[in-house]
């Protein structure tokens, strides 16, 4: 007899109308039509003293009021505490806009989020939750890690860190799997601003790989991004197309197909729960006269690149780092007016989330984390698994040191000092250790 009950649910969440689709700045890019559905998918665990629920969503940021609203419903439907549920992006850019992100406020092309939108988003989140907790039946976990390549790299340098580990949880009856849980740390951005038909870009097409190939039609993927603020797939498509998004999406699911092959099984595992808040240092902007003598270089040393017929990699990510200035400078002029105290009145205190299913641990951090914040979590507790985009965003990147020093898009589109990650590797750690103090690994 199996300790665990696990449940599992997925809910159509792709937009009824056209949507502004979220993710590149000075594109007029509403949705003309739908190439694949969006989903929010949920699982449900529970040992029958403690019970979690994950649920994954193919937007680009799940805003925290919405995370918020969402976890009241749940609660008050099924009496499972708001901190013991997790509720994530896995930011594709090919879906609706969901947050009004302050350093857009200066691009005429960027509207507002949809109200309507948000609404069927909170509603599927809370449907999926719902469906998942009445689909529970007694499951045995298996746990494996995918070894992935070939499915993106470092964006500021394809030799830099990266994490090619997904970790992979699989819930199984004896009539079979039930549902997959996995996490990557990779930007889902192989279609660019060009295309404007609705998509969860390449996870949705390992979903679907995965479900044609190994798990059924029917069987919920829960798809979770890692820290990848600094992750990419620039360098490993040759065309952004839906063939190559299917083709990388085709990568991912083998790789965590053979890991399916080869599970830890585990059908008696304790369900803990733990949560704490922090605060993150501000970044000190300069002033609008200086950010705006940063944008007038960035724009010259696109130009010159354009000029030279520089390979076009190299191009974009100019063209990119001239976004940033241009969003530095809006930031800039907000921290003068006061407009920049609002977002971090709403951002803050962060939440730092951890799940553990027996000796499995799954991390959630809001925003977009670089990805050597949870590679070093994973240094002191390699049984920890960083799910980044987690029960709200932080309106821009957490970047490193050295990534401020450098500057670039997501030094110039953070909102919090550089190194600011430290503070939820640290927090993480305490949690850790907290309920794990006999082990040496932490």
């Amino acid at each position: 007899m199996h300790s665990l009950a696990v449940g599992a649910a997925a809910v159509d969440i792709t937009p009824h109308h056209s949507q502004y689709l979220f993710g590149y700045p000075h594109v007029n890019r509403y949705s003309t039509g739908v190439h694949d559905p969006l989903f929010s998918s949920a699982l449900y665990v529970s040992d029958r003293r403690t019970a979690a629920l994950f649920i994954g969503n193919d937007v680009i940021f799940v805003p925290r009021p919405t995370v918020e609203s969402a976890r009241r419903r749940l609660y008050e439907a099924t009496g499972i505490p708001p901190s013991h549920i997790m509720i994530t992006a896995t930011h594709t850019h090919s879906g609706p806009q969901t947050v009004n992100y302050l350093s857009n406020a200066d691009d005429p092309l960027v509207p507002g989020a949809d109200p309507g939108y948000l609404r069927q988003l909170e509603d599927g989140i809370v449907a999926a939750g719902l469906a998942a907790c009445r689909d529970a039946r007694p499951a045995e976990l298996g746990l494996s890690v995918a070894q992935v390549s070939g499915v993106g790299t470092n964006r500021r340098d394809p030799a830099g860190p990266r994490d090619p580990e997904v970790p992979v949880l699989v819930a199984r009856t004896a009539d079979g799997i039930v549902a997959c849980m996995l996490v990557y740390a990779m930007h889902p951005t192989v279609l660019r601003e060009d295309s404007t038909l609705v998509s969860a870009d390449f996870p949705g097409m390992a979903r679907r790989y995965l479900q044609r190939h190994v798990l059924g039609d029917r069987c919920p993927v829960i798809y979770h991004t890692g820290p990848a603020g600094d992750q990419s797939v620039r360098y490993s498509v040759e065309a952004n197309t839906f063939a190559e998004a299917e083709r990388l999406g085709a990568l991912l699911g083998r790789a965590v197909a053979d890991a399916i092959s080869s599970l830890q099984v585990i059908d008696r595992a304790e369900i803990a729960v733990a949560q704490t808040y922090v605060d993150l240092p501000r970044r000190t902007f300069p002033t609008p006269a200086e950010a705006e003598q940063q944008v007038k270089a960035a724009a010259e040393r696109l130009a010159d690149l354009r000029r030279a017929g520089a390979p076009w990699r190299d191009v974009r990510r100019a063209e990119i780092d001239w976004f940033g200035a241009e969003e530095t400078l809006t930031l800039a002029r907000a921290a003068r007016d006061g407009r920049l105290e609002a977002v971090y009145r709403a951002c803050l205190p962060a939440e730092i989330q951890v799940i553990w299913l027996g000796a499995w641990a799954f991390v959630g951090w809001p925003g977009e984390v670089f990805v050597e914040y949870g590679l070093a979590v994973r240094a002191r507790a390699p049984h920890a698994f960083v799910i980044s985009l987690a029960n709200g965003e932080l309106q821009g990147y957490l970047v490193t040191e050295a990534a401020g020093r450098e500057g670039g898009y997501e030094a110039s589109n953070a909102i919090f000092q550089a190194g600011s990650g430290q503070v939820l590797v640290d927090a993480t750690l305490a949690l850790l250790r907290a309920h794990n103090s006999h082990s040496p690994a932490i």
